[in-house]
């Protein structure tokens, strides 16, 4: 017959740790280290409230990487449409604005700047135009409409009583490179 002796004095060692293990666990959610059910229940609260907070912090970078490939189709798009190919087609654009405006053109001069790391390569323009003021209005503003992008940087005007406005204006436009 099997000597049942050592198996159950096993058997009661670990019944016996067990209930110490209970006893243990019932001392540590009674106690006050612990802390009331109320206050378990407001610490629950505020970390489901930062878990909402984190959670509407990181909501924009949901799908991030569809948004940029979004962005650079777009970015190509932009430079595509409004950034010249080449030096010839920032002068034409320029000619056709004046006159569509009605103003004359005395010079027109154009720097290419480096560079940038982006692929574009940033032209600066300087003008000097003379029309009356209803045409250098309409000069300007048509500028800032056209298809190809200019951002203007300033603006001169000099004029007498009599006789044409005259209009000096550095801006900026861009050239795609390896167009």
């Amino acid at each position: 017959m099997p000597d049942f002796r050592k198996s159950r004095r096993k058997l009661k060692i670990a019944i016996g740790a067990m209930l110490a293990a209970d006893v243990v666990a019932a001392a540590v959610l009674f106690s006050p280290l612990v802390g009331s059910a109320d206050s378990r229940q407001f610490q629950i609260n505020e970390l489901k409230a930062e878990r909402t907070k984190k959670t509407r912090e990181v909501e924009p970078l949901r799908g991030m990487d569809k948004k940029i490939v979004l962005a650079k189709d777009q970015i190509a798009g932009f430079y595509k449409d409004r950034f010249a190919a080449s030096d010839s087609d920032l002068a034409n654009e320029l000619g056709k604005l004046v006159s569509e405006s009605g103003i004359q053109m005395q010079q027109a001069r154009y720097k290419e700047e480096d560079a940038e790391s982006s692929g574009i390569i940033p032209v600066e323009i300087q003008g000097s135009f003379s029309g009356n003021y209803l045409q250098l209005v309409r000069f300007i503003n048509t500028l800032e409409r056209s298809k190809l992008f200019f951002t203007v940087d300033g603006v001169d005007l000099a004029g007498e009583s009599s006789g044409p406005v005259k209009l000096e204006i550095t801006m900026h436009s861009y050239l795609r490179s390896g167009a």
